[in-house]
């Protein structure tokens, strides 16, 4: 079906998971530490226990990838390096990293062990992966939202290896541009502790007739499912199974059916709707209608529909069923409120006569306590034999032994040997045993063949057995056994050796700057507060120069330029004039100073670091560089919470509406404005404004403030600009802003 070799990646969020992946034909497998991971609420992988499971991977041809894919800051920098040179020792075949600096450390101390930039990184044109590239990289995990066609043209253009999810959840965010858990929760996504604020429900409001449009979990997205469009992917070096909170059966069902549909065979599809999923869809990448992304009925997993109820007398429901169901299911029952399932555990069910059955097929009565409304649709949401039947495949799988041949020699009078050949791989272990002239019974041919077939507990089956062996030879079972668990330990040796070259890395040389009073720059979304900060007197003014992390649109210009993702930097490499935005997450001085010495002329901070953390960055750079760095730092404005593909109003039949009014999405705390981007894309800011201008003073070190202007109106642009100034000065000692009214942000501390 496939042309080439295509790697099925599959997620381990344990030990079980990691072994299930195996058994049910998985190529590789990804996984995360105690520290460091994307996911740090999975039960996760310690370095003293990787050792044994990246060897178990390797003899069966499975390779290991280990994420690093959070943010880094100062204080860990050196633990991360040291934990990346024990990756190094245990022999893993690539790390999945976020971060800059990490990433420029792998490929600078690394030949064996290659860097993979993660989906956080937010790739998703040809000039971003063209900046991996050239950093070192060999492989983009591109972003979600990345359509076919492109990772086609950056397959074409670079060369790399690109890696595509193809199943499991959705974030409603571009990865790594989510900021909502951390404002909100404390919790940062790119600390792997994400809240998952998005699968909460959300009112939809317009803000100028303050009509509700539509209460629900608005920004709750469906789960990938492209087993009908796999076909389409096969210029794609590595399909990812997303689910690293998943179990093992999870784990095996979904890569044992992907390894089917990728093999050519057939597969009963309706197995997927028996596993978790919040019902599915072919996402972004297979060029999904924007509308029916998001499911915004439940966020938690919807199962699969088999009937509908029909009666009710007390605590008593009947349901007529168009699929079976059985003692042990789990079902959900629909009710008047998306916002409140009726979940039932099916421990004894009836028959129309009352009769105790353990599985029905035409109408069941069971025990509810609640009232539920005639027509209510049922869904089963664990079927119990198919949940077991997936934990059976956890633990035996499919595994295919590797196929290795014998050559056995055995002569009278001599030393016994065994030749074992693997593919390229060959090699012959010699016994101490001599072998004796049998008395009465000499060892057969089929003695030998049984004992050395015995490789049950090994990654191997034996495939041929060439003998050459005297009639009259004598050889206790003991000793056959014996060569043969000698012969299968070296070919593992040899296997699993691999040498890895330390290289020496090259020194990071930033641009040579010097502190000095903080400049101001303001960023604005419209022309009303552009001409209001021409007319306050700034120069620096990021409007129609701004080039967006994603969906970027780059114009070739001269002048100054705020990019917010990689592939700005690759696209304007040589104007001096770049400044980097807050969505690269940069919170250490190894990026920072990384950055500059590949032409950015400033960088501005991430908004997930705090004051003693951006102290303890410029100081460090210092003290190693001898310069200052040049930074930037957002001190007001309503923070981009999230960046998304997905638009709500289209979602909901409203498509142009934004050209017309102002629209909000309201919890039952905050209220969230939205700014709909002329790609299409929407972005949805914080209830309060960042504020640190009170603050201003204290900030040592940063040679840029910035502005950033969303809702506000050209009057409010303007006071906002002359308060800072005034600050600035000196002119206003006072404590100005309310702060009920806005926020610090995470200044005084980073979120978890």
């Amino acid at each position: 079906m496939f042309s080439g070799m295509r790697e099925l990646l599959s997620p381990a969020g344990n030990i079980k998971a990691f072994y299930s992946a195996i058994a049910n034909g998985a190529n590789a497998i990804y996984l995360g530490l105690d520290k460091f991971s994307a996911r740090a609420y999975a039960e996760n992988f310690t370095l003293d226990n990787l050792k044994e499971h990246v060897e178990y991977a390797h003899l069966r041809n499975v390779k290991v990838f280990v994420t690093i894919n959070t943010i880094i800051y100062d204080d860990e920098l050196d633990e991360a390096y040291k934990t990346i040179d024990r990756l190094a020792e245990i022999g893993v075949d690539a790390i999945i990293v976020q971060d800059l600096a990490i990433f420029n450390y792998i490929v600078s101390h690394y030949d064996a062990i290659k860097a993979h930039a993660s989906t956080q990184m937010g790739i998703d044109d040809v000039e971003g992966a063209k900046f991996i590239k050239e950093l070192g990289g060999t492989r983009i995990v591109l972003a979600r939202e990345t359509p076919l066609e492109t990772i086609k043209k950056i397959k074409g253009e670079t060369g790399m290896e690109v890696e595509a999810f193809i199943h499991g959840a959705l974030c409603v965010a571009y990865s790594g541009n989510c900021l909502m858990s951390s404002m909100i929760g404390e919790r940062s996504g790119n600390r792997g502790r994400c809240a998952g604020c998005c699968r909460k429900p959300y009112t939809l409001v317009s803000q100028d007739t303050k009509e509700v449009i539509n209460k629900s979990y608005l920004l709750s997205m469906k789960d990938l499912n492209v087993s009908n469009y796999i076909k389409n992917m096969d210029f794609i070096d590595s399909f990812k199974i997303e689910g690293r909170m998943k179990d093992e059966g999870y784990v095996a069902r979904v890569t044992s059916l992907y390894r089917n549909i990728i093999d050519g065979k057939r597969i009963n599809s309706f197995d997927f709707e028996k596993i978790f999923n919040r019902t599915y869809t072919k996402g972004f990448v297979n060029n999904e209608s924007n509308g029916d992304v998001v499911n915004n009925v439940k966020p938690n997993n919807n199962g699969y529909l088999i009937g509908e109820v029909t009666n009710q007398k007390g605590n008593k429901v009947w349901i007529k069923l168009d699929k079976p169901l059985n003692k042990g299911d789990q079902i959900v029952i629909e009710s008047q409120s998306i916002f409140k399932e009726i979940s039932i555990f099916v421990s004894r069910m009836f028959d129309t006569n009352f009769q105790v059955v353990e599985t029905n097929r035409k109408t069941a009565i069971i025990y509810c306590d609640q009232w539920v409304k005639i027509g209510a649709k049922v869904y089963k949401v664990l079927e119990k034999e198919f949940n077991d039947e997936s934990m059976m495949m956890a633990r035996k799988g499919n595994y295919k032994p590797l196929p290795i041949d014998f050559n056995f020699r055995a002569y009278v009078g001599d030393h016994m040997y065994l030749e074992v050949v693997y593919g390229d791989v060959k090699d012959t272990i010699y016994a101490d045993f001599i072998i004796e002239e049998a008395t009465s019974s000499p060892t057969t041919r089929d003695n030998v063949i049984k004992q050395l077939s015995k490789v049950n507990d090994t990654p191997y089956v034996v495939n041929n057995i060439n003998i050459e062996m005297d009639d009259n030879a004598f050889i206790p079972l003991k000793q056959l056994n014996e060569l043969r668990r000698q012969t299968i330990e070296k070919l593992n040796e040899i296997r699993l050796y691999r040498k890895e070259t330390n290289k020496v890395p090259a020194p990071i040389i930033p641009k040579k700057y010097k502190s000095h009073e903080p400049e101001l720059t303001v960023q604005v979304v419209s022309q009303e507060q552009y001409d209001a900060a021409v007319e306050a007197g700034i120069k620096h003014i990021y409007f129609e120069n701004y080039i967006p992390r994603n969906n970027a649109k780059y114009t070739k210009t001269n002048k100054e330029v705020l990019v917010g993702g990689l592939g700005g930097i690759s696209f304007y490499k040589g104007n001096s004039h770049i400044v980097t935005d807050y969505s690269l997450n940069v919170v250490n001085h190894e990026s920072v100073a990384l950055l500059s010495s590949l032409g950015v002329d400033r960088i501005t901070l991430s908004q997930e670091i705090s004051k003693e953390k951006i102290a303890d960055l410029i100081a460090t750079y210092n003290e190693k560089y001898g310069t200052h760095p040049n930074l930037e730092l957002i001190v007001y404005g309503r923070t981009k919470l999230m960046h998304t593909k997905y638009c709500v109003l289209k979602r909901l039949g409203k498509c142009g509406e934004c050209k017309k009014h102002s629209f909000v999405l309201k919890d039952d705390y905050a209220t969230y404005p939205l700014l709909f981007n002329g790609d299409c894309t929407t972005t949805i800011l914080g209830d309060k404004p960042l504020n640190l201008i009170d603050d201003i003073n204290d900030i040592k070190g940063i040679n840029v403030f910035r502005l950033y202007f969303s809702t506000e109106t050209k009057e409010e642009v303007k006071e906002i600009i002359n308060q800072l100034k005034n600050k600035l000065e000196m002119k206003d000692k006072e404590k100005t802003f309310d702060k009920n009214v806005y926020t610090k942000g995470h200044f005084y501390n980073n979120p978890l």
